[in-house]
């Protein structure tokens, strides 16, 4: 039997603490056979609601997108076995994705849709399908990418009245699992997709616009590991771990030149980020989780990486990647699945710096 209580990991994204439109925090992991939820029982907590258990079959990936109508989205990639297989053979996998919706703090999730294969021709390819990422614009439109079997980015988006529209082929090759989706605070939606020697970027110019190939991110992400945050008007800066084991790296596309080296030991798993305000300075946090499997934080002047930063682990392994968030009071919350499958958090105190409390047990 599924349990109904135990994690088996953070889903592979690192936005998977989100705040809702009420205030309230909700954190997701993944379980045995579907997916956990926790609540604050309030804004700010420090009491939390759950574990519950949302059952769904199959999944083998999972990742989240929120929108500015604080609606959660879930994407997942879906393989079963073909029950129309001849008796006592296998049937060959069947793989979709799959989609559905949260709409506010502690709600039930709604009904999940399959959004189908971009594979329905060469069925021999379907199984090859990669992993999904998706943003959400202004408008609420969810925008899904995923990965095909000959390493093209494929995108479907939902058009008007709930209706979505039919998969688009970047026509691109060799991209890796990985891709990063997001939407600025304008709208439009920016997609960077991890290949061999590079990372590849798509951006609209303005919101429900097309996406325009751009010029490539010199930065070779391991695959997973990267993410992006707007910091600066309508500008992203994407954050990945090297592929050759250099720490993390990062990126500002709008100002191009080389990837800065920001130190670091990160193991495999995406790297999260917020901004938030410092002893009344405007600056980003980073997280990941190590190469020894211990959470690591470290925070800077946003977009003034030069600055210098320094990476503190704290807490104990966790199974997959921690997740970063503020609270209803504009607080740091750090989030972690320890080793046994319940969530862990650790707070930042009420005083001057970014000192976190003692990590508990939700």
């Amino acid at each position: 039997m599924p349990s109904r209580s135990t994690s088996t990991g953070a889903p592979e994204t690192a936005r998977w603490l989100l705040r809702g439109r009420d205030g309230r925090l909700t954190a997701y992991a993944r379980a045995d056979g579907g997916l956990l939820r926790w609540t604050e029982a309030g804004p700010g907590g420090p009491d939390w609601e759950g574990p519950e258990f949302f059952e769904v079959p199959d999944l083998t990936y999972l990742t989240l997108a929120q929108g500015a109508d604080g609606y959660v989205h879930f994407l997942g990639r879906r393989e079963r076995r073909d029950t129309a297989a001849e008796p006592g053979k296998s049937g060959s996998p069947v793989v979709d994705i799959v989609h559905s919706i949260q709409y506010q703090s502690g709600r039930p999730l709604m009904d999940w849709r399959s959004l189908g294969n971009p594979h329905t021709k060469l069925v021999e390819r379907a199984p090859h399908l990669g992993a999904p990422a998706a943003a959400v614009d202004a408008a609420g439109t969810v925008h899904v990418f995923v990965r095909d079997a000959v390493g093209s980015v494929r995108m479907r988006r939902e058009g008007k009245g709930g209706k979505w529209e039919g998969w688009k082929d970047f026509k691109v090759r060799d991209t890796l699992d990985g891709t990063v989706a997001v939407a600025t605070s304008t709208g439009r939606v920016e997609v960077l997709a991890p290949a061999g020697k590079a990372t590849l970027r798509w951006a609209q110019e303005k919101q429900a616009g097309e996406l325009q190939r751009t010029d490539d991110v010199p930065l070779a992400p391991a695959p997973g590991s990267g993410t992006a945050l707007e910091t600066g008007p309508d500008r992203l800066t994407y954050y990945a771990a090297d592929a050759l084991g250099d720490g993390v790296l990062a990126h500002r596309p709008a100002n191009g030149g080389p990837a800065l080296p920001l130190g670091g030991s990160p193991g495999t798993g995406p790297t999260a980020a917020v901004r938030t305000t410092v002893d009344g300075y405007d600056c980003t946090v980073l997280a990941h989780r190590t190469s020894t499997g211990r959470p690591a934080l470290a925070a800077f002047p946003t977009e003034d990486e030069g600055a210098g930063l320094w990476w503190a682990e704290t807490g104990e392994p966790c199974l997959g990647s921690p997740s970063l968030a503020l609270d209803a009071q504009g607080r740091v919350v750090m989030a972690a699945i320890g080793l046994d499958g319940t969530l862990r958090l650790a707070r930042q105190k009420a005083e001057a710096g970014l000192a976190l409390e003692a990590w508990t047990r939700a």
